[in-house]
């Protein structure tokens, strides 16, 4: 495999191999991004993978040499702590940020691929009840139909626009079928001969889907499908026209167990996947590169990175071990190696 795994965590910045795992490095010490800080997303330009957007504790900041160097991009969001960033994939110069605890919820949008953002007009709550402020977790740009954008936020409800992000409506109504505020990640598979568009909101304890344009949805307790487990953290579409699906759930945060789920019939149903070693805690986060969709990443809360080269159906544990992970990809773009690299080997 040529490329470069980039691995976002709290605590030690972004942690990166250009050998296939077998050696591991931090940033250098005069990066825009601390060796020893917090990376909440990343995000590779679908048009350029020598490109890669980071959201930190120190706000936006850009790679255009596949994660070797970083530089802060000037923007609203500066200092800030951002959660999450999305490219849309068919109009790569429109990007999408979010925010998040310690700093106030808040999204961003940046539309010449990341080098100017402006704040735009959405008011989220300050506080909520179960993580005291509220952080944007997720952001999903349709590819089939690029003015449709959502996000949503932990705890702070299901947010979506259909005009670019000019104005927004929140979806997770009373009487809509959206069970809970907590949302941990969002997902819209498009029509296919087969079925109709399927707009899939997942919140911490339930999947809820809609085949009606959002306009209603059906709630699915998730200890009832996936071994009694609640704690249902991401999903992943692995195909363009979301017929397969990856599903990362545990038994809370950081949980002690954990199971990853797979579907081929756009979640209809589902298939334990095989982990090889027993994960350490909860799955956070799922990583890969439209270039080779078989080969996937995988990240847990308390530090382990897990790799599927047959498209998530069974997963190998990395011999690194990393502090905890909170996102991770990968780029067949090959880093240079810069000339003071902080080795965690």
């Amino acid at each position: 495999m040529q490329g470069t795994i980039l691995v976002g965590t709290a605590g030690q910045g972004i942690v990166r191999s250009v050998d296939n795992g077998a050696t591991w490095h931090r940033l250098g010490l005069k990066e825009a991004i601390e060796f020893d800080g917090v990376v909440r997303s990343l995000a590779v330009d679908p048009s350029d993978p020598a490109r890669v957007l980071a959201g930190a504790d120190v706000g936006i900041c850009l790679s255009t040499d596949g994660g070797a160097h970083f530089k802060r991009i000037a923007s609203p969001a500066d200092d800030q702590t951002v959660w999450s960033i999305a490219f849309s994939p068919s109009n790569p110069k429109l990007v999408f940020a979010g925010t998040g605890a310690p700093s106030r919820a808040c999204m961003f949008r940046s539309r010449d691929g990341g080098l100017s953002w402006q704040q735009l007009d959405v008011e989220l709550p300050e506080f909520c009840s179960g993580v005291h402020k509220p952080r944007i977790l997720t952001i999903f740009v349709r590819a089939d139909a690029p003015q449709e954008v959502w996000f949503g936020v932990e705890e702070g409800g299901a947010w979506r626009s259909n005009d670019e992000g000019d104005s927004w409506t929140r979806i997770d109504t009373p009487g809509r079928g959206i069970n809970n505020s907590d949302i941990h990640a969002i997902t819209v598979l498009p029509a296919t001969a087969d079925a109709p568009v399927k707009h899939v909101v997942v919140t911490v304890n339930s999947v809820c889907e809609s085949s009606d344009d959002a306009a209603s949805f059906t709630a699915k307790a998730s200890k009832e499908r996936f071994d009694g487990m609640y704690y249902t953290r991401t999903i992943q579409a692995l195909d363009p026209q979301g017929n397969q699906l990856l599903l990362a759930i545990g038994d809370g945060t950081p949980g002690t167990r954990t199971r990853i789920y797979r579907s081929e019939d756009r979640g209809q149903s589902w298939q334990l996947s095989v982990l090889h070693t027993a994960p350490n805690s909860t799955v956070w986060a799922f990583g890969g590169h439209p270039s080779d969709p078989q080969l996937l990443f995988a990240g847990t809360k308390y530090g382990y990175l897990l790799r599927s080269t047959d498209g998530g159906r069974s997963w190998y544990k990395e011999w690194r071990d990393f502090s905890e992970i909170t996102s991770v990809a990968w780029t067949p773009f090959v880093a240079p190696v810069h000339a003071h690299p902080q080795s965690i080997d």
